[in-house]
């Protein structure tokens, strides 16, 4: 693998097979294009994947991996998420809240009130959703301060945690 896995951003996912030749079809969960630049190598849970191609396509990138060699190989990395080590400048963007930091916190509102913990994060076209150890589930949105991997305050609307 191209890094420690605990130095890792999801940057995308492989949505399914384009073509007959081991094209996929790649959204990118990051603005940082240059990961799909030939020649990048991004990691998975099955292995590195190197970029040989890529070309915008409806909002999305048809790409080209090195190890994918045809349709038949191309179907069976559908959903798989990509990752790629932080980019030196990635940390300068102070308003940016980098999704690997947010599993196994604490949320907290500003007042100190703890809602849960949480355990994953689910893609929402209005705002990405946390979704905590008790159920509830927060809105990016709503988030003033992260704290990787151990604490998230939010300032959330009335009635949002109410049953």
């Amino acid at each position: 693998m191209a890094a420690d896995r605990g130095t890792l951003l999801e940057v995308g996912k492989i949505v399914k097979a384009h073509g007959i030749k081991g094209d996929v079809l790649v959204l990118l969960s990051s603005d940082r294009v240059e990961r799909l630049h030939p020649g990048s190598v991004l990691s998975t849970s099955r292995g590195d994947l190197t970029v040989t191609r890529s070309a915008i396509h409806q909002g999305a990138y048809i790409v080209k991996f090195a190890e994918i060699a045809d349709r038949t190989a191309a179907e069976g990395w559908r959903n798989t998420v990509l990752s790629a080590e932080k980019l030196v400048d990635d940390e300068e963007d102070d308003d940016v809240i980098w999704i690997d930091e947010l599993f196994g916190a604490q949320v907290v509102s500003e007042d100190g009130q703890v809602f849960g913990t949480v355990v994953s994060v689910e893609e929402n076209p209005a705002s990405d959703i946390m979704v905590l150890d008790n159920g509830y589930l927060v809105p990016l949105a709503f988030v003033v301060e992260v704290v990787a991997n151990e604490r998230i305050v939010i300032d959330p609307p009335e009635g949002l945690f109410d049953e």
